[in-house]
């Protein structure tokens, strides 16, 4: 199997949010996907990417360092926990 169908295969699951094993067949089987996936991820391989990604366009002057926080919080109404029993508590 090419590396860049296993390669896609990542992209598509990440854009598309679906679970590995319904990865569609062009990209190999989807233990291997992520397996490859997987072994990326604890090595660093993906964070070694975007360090170098991000060097890149800092040189070239296309970084924007101007980062925002928001701090908003949205409270769940009272019954969002409700667990089904009578009185909605735990036990």
């Amino acid at each position: 199997m090419e590396d860049r169908q296993v390669i896609n295969g990542m992209v598509y699951k990440i854009r598309t949010g679906i679970s590995w094993r319904d990865l569609p067949e062009r990209y190999g089987p989807w233990k291997t996907v992520y397996t490859r996936f997987r072994r990326y991820a604890l090595d660093g391989v993906f964070t070694q990417a975007l360090q170098q990604i991000q060097a890149h366009a800092d040189a070239a002057g296309d970084m924007d360092w101007l980062v925002q926080i928001d701090s908003t919080v949205v409270r769940a109404h009272q019954h969002a926990a409700a667990t089904g029993r009578k009185g909605g508590g735990t036990g």
